[in-house]
């Protein structure tokens, strides 16, 4: 059998108002259910490699996640994405804030405008995007770098997962 990946993302947000009045308290329900179901394979809206892991960064300290060699799935085989699918982040810290992004050279930066564009992961709180069908463009040697930084106060653990294509 060969190896196989799918992934499918789902995102629900769902709540309500409660609009305070003098007579009544009128309410309204929200719902959005989005998802996203990346299939076997290296094409548009296809997904083949993956890599999750839970990681601590000291207090103040970054690193830079190699996407192109630099990152192994589970199984320990080496990572070699040619584009980004899916990334996730979710930082498990109550008091720092993570930057994504940013990285002084090599830079991973087809999800942002600029190269020294960031992303502020804030305590709690998490971040996904999804770059369907066709993904982000990682550039091995040039442009594979995507760099994690934490605030300064305190070491931080935050949970990651990246989704993509070999080809």
């Amino acid at each position: 059998m060969a190896d196989t990946l799918s992934v499918l993302v789902k995102l629900l947000l769902k709540g309500h108002q409660v609009k305070d009045q003098a007579l009544a308290d009128p309410r309204k329900d929200f719902e959005l259910d989005w998802e996203q179901q990346f299939s076997p394979g290296t094409g548009a809206g296809l997904v083949d490699k993956e890599f999750d892991d839970e990681r601590t960064l000291a207090d103040g300290a970054s690193e830079n996640l190699d996407l192109s060699g630099g990152l192994t799935d589970s199984y320990g085989a080496s990572i070699i994405l040619a584009k980004v699918k899916i990334l996730a982040i979710k930082n498990k810290s109550t008091t720092q804030t993570l930057s994504v992004g940013g990285a002084a050279s090599l830079g991973f930066v087809g999800w942002v405008g600029d190269p020294t564009d960031i992303i502020k992961v804030g305590p709690a709180s998490f971040a996904l995007l999804i770059c369907n069908p066709a993904g982000v463009a990682v550039t091995a040697g040039t442009g594979d770098l995507l760099k994690i930084l934490n605030s300064a106060g305190a070491a931080c653990i935050y949970d990651i997962f990246i989704a993509g294509s070999s080809a």
